[in-house]
């Protein structure tokens, strides 16, 4: 008899625990209507002139060369692809940003993986496609390039891109894909709350597919 006892009483925590966690990995939901209810062009419009001026005045002396960013970099906080974002290999640029500017960049990425997930999306990060350069970076970039600026705000390490066209997911065994569009959307949503709470300048960049960055001094 006892021994039924006992039987009957590891069935009932057995069930207990199996009613109270019945799944240890929680499901999606299903996918809500994603989309922006603005104009790219018209929400994100800041010209080169406003970047630059705040760019001078929160951030470091431009560097001439590579050499040089070592010393200047002491003042910067090196970037590093994370949970939130990815740094593309840099050829034109080098991954450092004033503290200021580093905690904007971490917090677009995770308020971008916060709306995926408000919205039961699969998780995606966001790609860095420029950052810091230098004066012989901003030289030869203009050689290739004759719309870029010298005068550019990425000299001065608050400034950086961030592509509208490209993302990473994160866990690429997940059968549902949003597409670069909708992932705009979402991304752009992010940016305008960011700006609005003068944050950042912000362009949108039709023909380099991104967004150009810079971060502001709020108070």
């Amino acid at each position: 008899m006892m021994k039924y006892t006992i039987n009957a009483l590891l069935l009932l925590i057995a069930f207990s625990v199996v009613t109270a966690f019945p799944s240890c990995k929680e499901k999606r939901g299903e996918l809500k209507k994603i989309w922006y209810n603005g104009s790219y062009n018209r929400d994100f419009k800041d010209l080169n002139d406003v970047h630059l001026a705040e760019a001078q005045r929160l951030g470091i002396e431009p560097v001439s060369s590579r050499e040089e960013a070592e010393k200047a970099s002491k003042k910067m906080e090196e970037i590093e692809t994370n949970d939130y974002y990815e740094i593309e290999e840099l050829k034109h640029s080098i991954p450092y940003l004033i503290p200021q500017a580093a905690d904007l960049l971490e917090d677009i990425g995770k308020n971008f993986q916060d709306s995926l997930y408000n919205l039961n999306a699969p998780k995606y990060k966001i790609l860095v496609t420029s950052v810091t350069r230098t004066v012989d970076d901003v030289k030869k970039l203009k050689r290739r390039n004759f719309n870029s600026s010298v005068n550019s705000a990425h000299q001065y390490g608050t400034t950086f891109d961030v592509s509208w066209a490209r993302y990473t997911k994160i866990d690429e065994k997940d059968t549902l894909n949003i597409d670069k569009d909708r992932l705009k959307m979402v991304l752009a949503s992010v940016l305008r709350d960011l700006h609005r709470q003068n944050r950042c300048f912000i362009k949108h960049e039709r023909k380099q597919g991104c967004f150009h960055i810079t971060v502001r001094d709020a108070n």
